[in-house]
């Protein structure tokens, strides 16, 4: 039987320790007020503004280029090309959380 990966509590729990992951991954990134804005490492961008995340509901989006999504786990799949379920995955053991539901 095939396990169903919880995506709403690895979102949830992701949220919880945002800034501590977009620093992880953005690390040239800087706050501003409720947000995370870097560079984004997807494209060839050479100054910080177009690309940031909200550290308190986890939506980010690029606005240079339309990207966007809802979560941290959607970050994830973006920046690391994964697919939803791989990127879930991947946050929930960097958190040490079981990934499935």
């Amino acid at each position: 039987m095939k396990r169903k990966v919880s995506f709403r509590r690895i979102a949830d729990s992701a949220l919880a320790s945002a800034e501590m992951i977009v620093q992880r991954w953005l690390p040239d990134g800087r706050r501003e007020g409720r947000e995370w804005v870097a560079i984004n490492p997807t494209r060839s961008d050479g100054k910080k503004g177009s690309f940031k995340i909200n550290l308190q509901t986890g939506c980010w989006s690029d606005f240079a280029t339309g990207s966007a999504g809802g979560d941290i786990v959607s970050l994830a799949a973006y920046l690391h090309n994964l697919k939803q379920g791989e990127a879930a995955i991947r946050v929930a053991a960097m958190l040490g959380i079981d990934p499935y539901e």
